[in-house]
């Protein structure tokens, strides 16, 4: 087994601007995320834990980096499916892995469930999923941004694969 870690932050959208709010593969209410992509900082965070973890480079390695990248308008959950079969493709399948949301909105805890089912059909296995604030120190605690820290732990049927 391999573990890995990632981590994920965005600006939020100035008001206006058309961006939507993605977070945790659901759209929520409110001013959206600035990003090339979706900007769901806890797709994102996951994908860079589960991609450390088999030793695959980290989410710009697979979906390239800025304006003309693959990633450009993608969200979270194809994102999150794609990088699941390359890790399958690499030999190495998700065991479990669990992401923390740093940020004052949006308020997670009343669409936990729908968020958790929703990754983890995305990634395979069992995905928890919390939340916290930094009591207002911060970019994500004036409101300025939102963050995700992620962990994932992965196997491979191939033992050279942890090695």
């Amino acid at each position: 087994m391999r573990i890995g870690q990632g981590f994920d932050a965005h600006r939020f959208a100035e008001p206006g601007t058309g961006r939507e709010l993605w977070l945790a593969g659901l759209l929520w209410e409110g001013e959206g995320i600035e990003g090339e992509s979706d900007g769901d900082v806890a797709a994102h965070a996951l994908i860079d834990a589960l991609l450390s973890a088999a030793g695959l480079g980290d989410i710009g390695s697979l979906f390239g980096v800025g304006s003309a990248s693959r990633g450009v308008g993608m969200h979270g959950v194809p994102m999150l499916r794609e990088t699941v079969a390359h890790l399958r493709e690499s030999g190495f399948v998700p065991v479990s892995v669990s992401v923390v949301v740093v940020g004052n909105r949006p308020k997670v805890g009343a669409r936990r469930a729908e968020a958790e089912a929703a990754l983890s059909e995305a990634i395979g296995c069992a995905v928890s999923l919390t939340a916290t604030t930094t009591d207002h120190m911060g970019f994500t605690g004036s409101g300025e941004g939102i963050a995700a820290i992620a962990n994932a732990l992965v196997t491979s049927p191939d033992e050279d694969n942890l090695r």
